[in-house]
């Protein structure tokens, strides 16, 4: 744990939805709009400016008719417009039929996780998968899936060329796959109440848990 910033153990996530002041929970933006922090707590000793930990974006959306994700999807989202088209009957906005029978039973709505990014101190440690699983695993009362599109075309501007984009897109992918993701159809899906999920944000637990043999 030497090269570490922090004890894991002390991270905390803050999850926040965001909307403004005068919306009303029928008028909320389509889709909501959530925020997970990840942040060492102020109970642990932390230099400060590697307190923070990371960020994940993520979006929810219904899935009924009534509330389409697809309507609701702005000019250049090509990563949700994507997802809708792919994912979605866009007649009824439901999953289309082939994915509605791999999903457990829940809430009609579903979770996009559009972005995710540890601060530079953290990376290296595999603590991604764990807390993007944590994170996730919040929404398991209230939705069935979650679901991730990863293009090269996301990171031309950071992996210098289109070749370093792709590996890039693959090594996130197979992040997404160790705590239950698989592909389908070009997006990444999970079932929320996929025990993967739940085994994965315990991983921690059992390298840095007060029970474990980090010491020996």
């Amino acid at each position: 744990m030497a090269d570490l910033p922090a004890n894991p153990m002390s991270i905390e996530l803050s999850v926040t939805h965001r909307m403004l002041w005068w919306q009303t929970v029928d008028e909320d933006d389509l889709p909501e709009h959530w925020h997970v922090s990840a942040d060492v707590w102020n109970l642990d000793l932390c230099r400060p400016e590697h307190r923070h930990v990371g960020d994940f974006s993520l979006a929810v959306a219904d899935l009924n008719g009534d509330r389409n994700l697809l309507d609701s999807v702005e000019l250049g989202e090509w990563a949700l417009e994507f997802i809708a088209e792919t994912v979605l009957d866009l007649a009824e906005g439901t999953l289309v039929a082939e994915l509605d029978d791999q999903i457990s039973d829940g809430l009609p709505r579903m979770v996009i996780l559009r972005r995710f990014e540890l601060a530079p101190a953290w990376r290296g440690f595999g603590l991604a998968g764990p807390l993007i699983a944590a994170s996730l695993e919040r929404f398991a009362a209230t939705a069935r899936l979650a679901v991730c599109r990863i293009s090269p075309a996301d990171f031309f501007g950071v992996a210098g060329d289109r070749v370093s984009a792709e590996l890039t897109c693959l090594r996130l992918g197979a992040l997404l796959e160790r705590i239950g993701f698989y592909l389908w159809r070009g997006v990444y899906v999970v079932d929320l109440r996929n025990t993967a999920l739940t085994d994965a944000s315990l991983e921690p637990l059992e390298r840095w848990g007060p029970y474990s043999d980090l010491d020996q």
